[in-house]
């Protein structure tokens, strides 16, 4: 039987919201190559202008278990900085993806990010296996976002 796992994170940072939103969900597509070029090959924008319906293609390194994740925009909300997308990718059926990013009083942002995610049954290696366990894609998750934190306090000029 194919397992299903769900995952939760809240994940504080001193970026604004608007900021942290825009680089880590609407031109992620562009930073991830740049950012993680030991996960991503390269990255684009398959389909649409970053809005509802829009697709992006991910070509992902070997240190991933598979080699394409696409991504489809389910939802989008820029003023609340919200959105909601499903990813496709081998040994996944279904993977549903909210993220929403809150202003904090001392002008940084808390996102929550929900995510829950079916495998193929017999190939949903990447939800079952030791070697990328849902640990794994915890941190792996938290570590991308640290590292969008990082380049944006680099760089606060960009994504404003």
């Amino acid at each position: 039987m194919a397992s299903t796992n769900s995952l939760t994170l809240e994940l504080e940072s001193q970026v604004s919201a608007p900021h942290m939103f825009r680089a880590t969900v609407m031109d992620w597509h562009t930073l991830a190559p740049k950012l993680a070029p030991h996960i991503f090959d390269s990255a684009h924008l398959l389909e649409g202008d970053g809005s509802i319906g829009s697709v992006r293609h991910y070509n992902c390194t070997s240190a991933m278990p598979f080699k394409v994740i696409k991504t489809k925009v389910e939802f989008l909300d820029v003023d609340k900085c919200e959105c909601k997308y499903t990813i496709e990718c081998d040994g996944i059926e279904t993977s549903t993806w909210n993220i929403k990013i809150k202003p904090k009083a001392n002008g940084g942002s808390v996102a929550k990010v929900e995510c829950t995610s079916k495998g193929v049954e017999g190939k949903d290696m990447m939800l079952k296996t030791k070697d990328f366990s849902i640990d794994m894609f915890k941190d792996s998750t938290t570590d991308m976002f640290k590292t969008v934190e990082a380049y944006l306090i680099a760089n606060p000029d960009a994504y404003n």
